[in-house]
């Protein structure tokens, strides 16, 4: 036992230096040996002490997450976007009878964590959630090197900060997803937040994550006089802090800091898309307390989207499941706040006539909400003359098909109902992540499986089991990854009636619409037996959509594809499950306008909602993201004044997991 507890303090020593530190005092061969050795022990005694560093491995499975209520709720911070708006936030300081000096700390573009310790023992960890209830990541953030299992001192206490993937580690998790065929993720904060919310802590385990830990919520207790101090005592306890953090004395610091971490963003290992600011005295931060939302004596400054200059070299168009041409802008290759940019959307040919865009042309680009790439603008200066006009498809790029515009939808849209792009689309939609979630069948593999006539219609996925044996014999298959496979395919019949009725496509009908319905209706049956009347007086579901629900299932062919999954199992009754809260749309404050074809305002509104956020009628400098449909008007104009993110249809359908 001796030996046991020897091995345990030395390789929590050894994490530390090497991890936190920076400085390692074993070799990893040394490291690997004690570590065989205690595990070998750990087995004989039948005991793991709380701290071995053998829970990092992970292996627990979890059937769902808990809820975890905070004891201090984490509140968000407000935003400022340029030098007046920062000022403005000294002088309502200053207007207190308050001299500040402020602590400035990198903004990580990660998740928030809650991580709490009693006699010096992590005990659990939660996501922020809607600030008041998160969900215990306990299991998984125990996987993470830089979260002490054991702090340094044996206190009870508190900390908060951000679970982040570094650059280098994305870049080559999604080599391997590639590789795999499955979706890549869109950035850093994505990909942390999607690793530290799988049921699976040994997937949790695999993923490189780490931590900057930067609050204390109640620093009085622990006699600390400054968040300056709260900094160092953080690292006195063994967590990891941001060596960036800076005390400056007066605004012109914070600007001189925010100028300085905005030319180094690049260059860090790691993503950040601001500065946070903060009053440095915690007597002060008391005197000054808080709104409803946001303490008074911080702030976050947000950088704003980088532009990038790039070449438009060709466009070409993709079809969506629902039929829907898009065209594409294929670009010169650029890196554009950490990844490389070769593609970005253009959603319909309004849009490229609107923005004036011609082949050849020199483009400014940018991620939209930093996520999605999006061209803004031509460089017109620029142009010599040899660019070409942009000219719409009149037939389907995959199948020939003469291409038809809709009355009541922007667009052009292929009709064939065997178009191989829409089918396949079609498929990739049923396996989604918020669809019948079927893990392992990726866009590549759906891609694969189609051409190679393994599937072509829904349900002909639920017959994979009998092509056992010729799965097996495909190139990056085997015997254990097929299993898996069918496995999840087997597990998704159980899926609450929502998913189902998202999953099989119905126009405009999306993951919040469906489980609407689903709630509504309690059965699949109910559903296809339900009269227009019915489905227009829910609140959530207008005549478009009412028409859509019951055009669909009075196509004998689609409801001969759904009664054939019914047969083969399929989960068709509702089983109710609270909605997951969203970190993309927590606590943050929206601003709607413009018209949407797929969906209606009031539905974005309650989607968002649902997931933490607020809706405002009206753009100011507190707003958060501002949501464009088509024919914005004056808000629009008034986020791009205020420089506030923008997302467009794309985004949403992202966020709501539309195609």
């Amino acid at each position: 036992m001796d030996r046991m507890n020897e091995l345990v303090d030395l390789l929590n020593e050894a994490n530390f230096n090497y991890h936190v530190k920076d400085n390692p005092t074993i070799t990893d061969q040394e490291y690997d040996k004690y570590l065989r050795e205690l595990i070998n022990l750990e087995e004989e005694y039948g005991y793991v002490r709380e701290d071995s560093p053998t829970k990092r491995i992970g292996g627990e499975v979890l059937e769902g997450f808990v809820k975890h209520t905070h004891k201090i709720p984490m509140m968000s911070l407000s935003n400022v976007f340029n030098e007046e708006e920062i000022r403005d936030f000294d002088n309502k300081i200053k207007k207190e009878g308050i001299n500040p000096e402020y602590v400035c700390e990198l903004k990580i573009d990660g998740l928030s964590v809650s991580l709490n310790y009693e006699d010096g023992i992590l005990v659990s960890a939660a996501t922020r959630g809607d600030g008041i209830v998160g969900e215990d990541i306990t299991n998984n953030v125990k996987t993470i090197k830089t979260v002490p299992l054991k702090l340094k001192k044996p206190i009870s206490i508190e900390v908060r900060g951000e679970i982040y993937m570094p650059k280098k580690v994305l870049h080559e998790l999604n080599l391997r997803r590639e590789v795999e065929g499955l979706p890549v993720f869109q950035n850093c904060r994505n990909a942390a937040a999607g690793s530290v919310r799988q049921l699976d802590s040994k997937v949790a385990a695999s993923r490189g994550l780490d931590t900057f830990i930067y609050h204390i919520p109640n620093p009085k207790d622990y006699n600390l006089k400054t968040h300056y101090e709260a900094l160092e005592f953080l690292s006195e306890l063994g967590f990891k802090t941001n060596p960036n953090n800076r005390l400056v004395k007066d605004v012109d610091g914070i600007l001189e800091f925010i100028k300085e971490k905005g030319e180094m963003r690049p260059h860090l290992s790691y993503d950040i898309d601001g500065v946070v600011i903060k009053v440095n005295d915690v007597s002060e931060q008391l005197e000054l307390g808080s709104t409803a939302k946001y303490p008074k004596w911080a702030t976050a400054y947000k950088f704003p989207a980088q532009l990038v200059l790039t070449k438009l070299k060709d466009i070409i168009f993709t079809v969506g499941r629902t039929g829907q041409i898009t065209p594409n802008a294929v670009l010169e290759p650029v890196i554009v706040q950490g990844s490389t940019i070769s593609r970005a959307t253009l959603h319909n040919e309004d849009y490229v006539i609107m923005k004036d865009l011609k082949i050849g042309d020199i483009v400014s680009i940018r991620k939209a909400g930093d996520v999605i790439p999006e061209v803004v603008s031509p460089i017109k200066e620029r142009r010599t003359g040899k660019e070409k006009d942009f000219v719409m498809t009149k037939v389907c790029p995959i199948c020939g098909s003469l291409l038809e515009k809709k009355s009541d939808v922007v667009g052009s849209y292929c009709v064939n109902p065997k178009c191989p792009a829409r089918n396949i689309e079609s498929l990739c939609h049923f396996v989604s992540r918020n669809a019948m979630n079927i893990d392992g069948l990726g866009d590549r593999i759906i891609e694969d499986f189609y051409n190679y006539g393994f599937i072509k219609r829904y349900s002909d996925i639920y017959y994979l089991y009998k092509k056992r044996e010729e799965l097996i014999s495909l190139e990056g298959f085997g015997s254990k990854s097929v299993d898996n496979l069918l496995d999840a395919i087997e597990n998704s019949k159980h899926n609450s009636l929502e998913r189902f009725l998202f999953a099989i496509g119905i126009n405009g009908i999306g993951a919040k619409t469906a489980k609407v319905l689903a709630k509504r209706f309690g059965s699949l049956e109910n559903v296809i037996n339900a009269t227009y009347e019915e489905l227009v007086s829910i609140q959530d579901v207008g005549p478009i959509l009412a028409s859509n629900i019951v055009s669909y299932f009075k196509d004998t062919d689609k409801l001969g594809e759904v009664m054939e999954l019914v047969n083969l199992g399929i989960n068709t009754k509702y089983s109710d499950s609270s909605l997951e809260s969203d970190d993309r749309l927590v606590g943050k404050k929206f601003v709607i306008t413009g018209s949407f074809d797929f969906v209606t305002r009031d539905e974005i509104k309650k989607f968002i909602e649902d997931r933490g956020g607020s809706c405002s009628s009206s753009v100011s400098k507190n707003t958060s993201i501002v949501i464009v449909g088509s024919e914005p008007g004056k808000k629009y104009d008034d986020a791009v004044r205020l420089n506030i993110p923008i997302w467009g249809e794309d985004e949403l359908k992202e966020i709501m997991n539309y195609e």
